[in-house]
Order: C-alpha cells, then structure tokens, then sequence
C-alpha cells in the first residue's frame, strides 16, 4: 500500500515532476495488465511517474486514474486535467528524499 503523503511533500513533488514529460499514456482501452506492468517499472526506476490520461469525461478519468494508482501502488501526487503523476519510493537505494513534513 502506497504511503499517504503530507502537503508538504506534495508540493516538493508537484515542483520535481514540473519538467517531466509524459511517460505513459492511457487511450480507449483504460487500465490494462500491460499499462500497470509499465507504470510499476517506470515507477520502480524514476519514482515519479507523469501519465496522460485521454477518457471521455471527467468521472471515468478520475477513475482510471484511481485505478491506476491502487493497482500500481502508487500515491497520487497531483491531477491536472489530463495528466496525472504518481509517485512510489524506491524499495532499495530511494532516487528522490522528501522533507519530513
């Protein structure tokens, strides 16, 4: 299970995935095995994960977007229209250190 995340760190994490570009991006066929096995690889090596996500409304987006992030173990960073960034800690050797609070 992904860790809750303070507003704090939040933030920190918002300002690092800025200049990210999207790494994945999710079409017609929503959240499939293969989208999620991509999503915890990248996750696994960057840690911070931007996705684009093109749904037809704003209720399925947010549900992708909802499942993508239980299914990943992942924490939502932020959404942003379309785009959405995820962010897991590294198990070994964590990449990004955030603040305590």
């Amino acid at each position: 299970m992904a860790t809750a995340l303070s507003n704090t760190q939040k933030r920190y994490l918002r300002g690092l995935a800025h200049d990210l570009k999207a790494v994945l991006i999710v079409g017609a066929k929503g959240i499939t095995d293969a989208l999620v096995a991509e999503a915890t690889l990248a996750l696994e090596h960057h840690e911070l994960l931007k996705v684009k996500i093109h749904a037809g409304d704003r209720e399925l987006r947010d549900e992708w977007i909802a499942e993508l992030a239980t299914r990943a173990d992942a924490a939502l960073v932020t959404r942003i229209g379309n785009v959405a960034v995820f962010y897991r800690r590294r198990a070994e050797n964590p990449l990004i250190v955030l603040p305590r609070n």
